[in-house]
């Protein structure tokens, strides 16, 4: 069953939103919060240990309902019942779209093709907890007897971010293995991990579905003539790993067939930390973990399927970042995590995001006439605050910010914890009060500042505010509620594709550079240059004049 086709501007609810928006693009958020009391009892929802306040929205009831109305006149009900079912939702590849089913329960069933897929996803799980428990306690060896101590995850895109992402986010909960990660072509990347390894007590997981990605392939490359060094080709097999489809490849490449872990071709590499895609994240911080990580998320998707829209945290985060895209023009939106075990989510969730929703056509085929894809980015607070922060305090753009935090410390340290959050709680405050002219003049006076000094200084340390920020507040960082704020954010993801009738889970555009890069490489390996525009040929013909 194909999701239905509908340009969302065409909906009454739009047209509506549209005029509502003419009432409320000026509105004061400083003066609703003065004027009705139990704001923020009507904008929250709690859900087992987060909270999410989004009451520091330019949002009123109304918006809320004419945006719960423009979800389902767009038939998100029944597209979370596709997304869910194994429908080919992925039309223009074919595909079912069911990272979902990674983290389902034993006993659910979800068929692709008529057949249930939870067996076979449980027999992976089954090898990536055999496979890792031999690894971290020492169990399997490498070619000289020796246990591993460091374990190198080569890929790039969903194959690299994501378990890169969980593995930093996890390192309270990791154990004594060293995990790097090998992505960019770049060979100073590769080389300057190299130079930390010993080749006897380093495993390498190669993750590429296809094994055909030019940068992962060729840092596997780099990587196997480093090792071949000071080994034979025979101990290739106990020291790499893969996670792939194409056995033929691997095995060629020297791996054993039984150290490669399937992948499907309905989870999109962008949501695959999930699949063995994780096995570098297991490695890291053991199977329990990795199977909390996949709990978590499965309890996000039960409560994205079964909750009532207006209760449901992903879909009032991605109705409120309709709002602000749709109708404000808000260009990007910012990811703050306080706490630097999420520095890189921001980086992960572009790619999600960016690469989900960055589409122009809609599912009609037809060019879109509206705001699809928000940019993302984001570093932990308090960083950030001493970084970007000037900008969405008195800048000229509108940022909409996420705020995540956490009740409770990992290491207990309550006195750095409270000077941590206390900037949380206050940046929130401060993006939406700002300070005006008044109070900028009695501190002012307060201060016995002349004057004429007063006068000069008075609009520079005006803050507009009314700035709109929602704020998630989670019991602590584990890797369950790691796993549900990641899959929070992947339906929040599906949802704007829905509103804004897009496919969000093809990617295309990727595959342009990648073919021209093709035909390049071959133009500066032979020194013979193609017919390009007058600009790449210049820079190409100054290139190789000076390598």
């Amino acid at each position: 069953m194909a999701l239905q086709t509908i340009n969302p501007t065409t909906t009454p609810s739009w047209s509506k939103l549209q005029q509502h928006f003419e009432v409320m693009q000026n509105v004061s958020m400083q003066e609703m919060f003065k004027e009705d009391a139990a704001r923020t009892t009507k904008f929250n929802i709690k859900w087992n240990d987060f909270l999410l306040d989004y009451s520091k929205n330019r949002i009123n009831q109304e918006t809320i309902s004419l945006l719960l109305d423009l979800a389902n006149e767009m038939g998100l009900k029944n597209a979370i019942t596709d997304y869910f079912d194994g429908e080919i939702i992925n039309q223009t590849e074919n595909r079912a779209v069911l990272h979902t089913a990674l983290r389902a329960k034993e006993n659910a069933v979800v068929n692709v093709n008529g057949e249930n897929v939870i067996p076979e996803v449980y027999a992976v799980k089954d090898k990536i907890k055999e496979f890792c428990h031999e690894v971290i306690s020492g169990d399997r060896k490498g070619c000289t007897g020796k246990a591993f101590t460091d374990v190198v995850n080569i890929g790039i895109g969903g194959s690299d971010l994501g378990p890169a992402m969980a593995v930093e986010a996890l390192q309270y909960y990791k154990n004594h293995l060293n995990v790097h990660f090998v992505s960019n072509i770049d060979g100073d990347h590769v080389n300057e991990i190299i130079k930390k390894l010993n080749p006897e007590t380093t495993l390498f997981v190669i993750v590429s579905k296809t094994f055909t990605t030019q940068e992962t392939l060729t840092n596997s490359e780099t990587i196997k003539k480093w090792f071949l060094n000071s080994a034979t080709q025979k101990d290739i097999a106990q020291h790499f790993v893969a996670v792939s489809t194409n056995i033929e490849k691997v095995t060629q490449f020297g791996i054993n067939p039984d150290n490669v872990f399937p992948m499907w071709d309905w989870v999109g590499g962008r949501f695959s930390l999930w699949s063995a895609v994780g096995l570098t994240i297991s490695l890291a911080v053991g199977f329990d973990n990795f199977e909390e990580l996949l709990n978590g998320a499965n309890e996000m998707d039960d409560h994205f399927k079964t909750t009532d829209f207006d209760k449901n945290i992903p879909v009032v985060l991605a109705l409120l970042s309709v709002w602000y895209n749709n109708f404000f023009g808000a260009e990007s939106e910012a990811l703050i995590p306080y706490t630097q075990y999420l520095q890189k989510l921001a980086p992960y969730l572009q790619q999600g995001t960016m690469e989900s929703n960055g589409k122009s056509v809609g599912r009609d085929g037809k060019v879109v006439n509206y705001e699809t894809g928000t940019i993302i980015w984001g570093e932990p607070g308090t960083n950030a605050q001493h970084a970007f922060f000037q900008l969405i305090h008195q800048g000229t753009k509108l940022i909409p910010s996420d705020f995540i935090g956490y009740v409770k410390p990992l290491y207990g340290d309550q006195d750095h914890h409270n000077k941590l959050m206390s900037n949380f709680f206050a940046q929130t405050e401060a993006l939406m009060q700002g300070k005006s002219k008044e109070k900028v003049q009695a501190e002012f006076d307060k201060q016995g500042v002349k004057a004429l000094k007063a006068a000069f200084l008075l609009p520079f340390k005006v803050f507009e505010g009314n700035k709109p920020t929602n704020t998630l507040l989670i019991e602590q960082l584990t890797p369950k509620t790691l796993g549900s704020l990641i899959a929070l954010y992947e339906h929040k993801i599906f949802v704007q594709g829905i509103i804004w009738n897009i496919f969000s889970f093809d990617q295309w555009g990727v595959e342009l550079g990648k073919q021209l890069a093709s035909s390049i490489l071959s133009e500066i390996e032979t020194g013979k240059i193609a017919n390009h525009d007058s600009s790449t040929s210049f820079l190409l013909n100054y290139y190789l004049d000076k390598k």
